[in-house]
């Protein structure tokens, strides 16, 4: 199944690790935290990615570019400008990157990928985000309802967007309220084609009108995760990770 990662936040928040560089670049352990996230598809089999870049886009661009030389010896004959890679590359990952404007919304960036995705089933993640959750069952869960949208909720604190829920049935997607009753929108999406055509463009907050109205369609389903979520939204976020990291905890693994 293809996953669409939104990479193009500007990770304002995160000091001056973020204003360096894209967030989803941000190091944990030594590897981007987009890395991270992918890897935990990898592992459920699913590496066909498509990452919507915004924000420093060459910057993810030269990384991927150069990604197995970075990540194996090689050999540089200067005389014949000739490189000569000694390992294979570890991961056989196919990623796409897709620059889909600076100032472009959550909504849009999904929107510009609908020709890549066209008519099937796709996951949708953000790209500052990391979890333990079992794709395997998310995905399950999302073929055994039928419906448009699954959202996968957690229980955060109250800073998020707050889900309404009823038997696994989303009534309502408020983009952070202030009270309610404790699940919050934690990415990791698994959504149908026909969610294209609920957004607008590239103004459309993804977490505003699209997810709204599928709410309010009826369209809307809630996968509850009881296990580890993170986000990576502020320097104290950035240091709790990697400080489970060093510790060998949650699901960055050393």
């Amino acid at each position: 199944m293809k996953v669409i990662i939104l990479a193009g936040g500007f990770g304002t928040r995160l000091g001056e690790a973020g204003g360096i560089m894209p967030k989803p670049m941000v190091k944990i352990g030594g590897q981007p935290i987009l890395c991270h996230i992918m890897s935990h598809y990898a592992s459920y089999g699913h590496k066909d990615f498509f990452a919507a870049l915004g924000y420093k886009a060459t910057v993810i661009k030269e990384y991927f570019l150069n990604y197995s030389f970075l990540h194996s010896d090689f050999t540089v004959d200067l005389s014949e400008g000739k490189v000569v890679k000694h390992q294979p590359c570890k991961n056989d990952w196919r990623v796409t990157l897709i620059d889909t404007g600076l100032s472009t919304s959550t909504g849009g960036r999904v929107k510009r990928l609908e020709s890549c995705i066209g008519s099937e089933t796709f996951m949708l993640t953000y790209g500052d985000g990391v979890s333990d959750i079992d794709l395997s069952k998310l995905e399950s869960f999302h073929r055994s309802h039928g419906k448009m949208v699954t959202v996968t909720a957690v229980h955060p604190g109250a800073r998020f967007g707050e889900l309404e829920i009823a038997n696994d049935q989303v009534l309502s997607f408020q983009e952070k309220p202030q009270v309610g009753q404790g699940w919050i929108n934690g990415g990791f999406f698994v959504i149908e084609p026909e969610f294209f055509s609920l957004i607008e463009g590239d103004q459309t907050m993804l977490e505003q009108e699209p997810l709204e109205k599928a709410a309010q369609m009826g369209e809307l389903m809630a996968y509850r995760h009881e296990g580890f979520w993170q986000p990576m939204d502020t320097k104290r976020d950035k240091d709790y990770l990697e400080g489970l990291w060093e510790q060998g905890k949650g699901p960055l693994k050393n």
